[in-house]
């Protein structure tokens, strides 16, 4: 008669966490990616306005 060999042994379950997600800062609480843009001249501004500027604005 053949035995089965043991299986490996696994990894541990992560525990579960019953903490409190809002108590967590997230990127969306943060200023970073909110529009922030590297600090340029003043033709670069104009443009950027112009681009961005809808046609009803003109």
């Amino acid at each position: 008669m053949s035995t089965i060999p043991d299986p490996e042994p696994r990894a541990p379950k992560p525990a579960l966490v019953f903490d409190d997600p809002l108590d967590q800062q997230t990127s969306d609480d943060t200023d970073r990616g909110w529009g922030e843009r590297p600090e340029g001249d003043a033709a670069a501004d104009l443009k950027r306005f112009l681009d961005e500027k809808p046609p009803h604005h003109i």
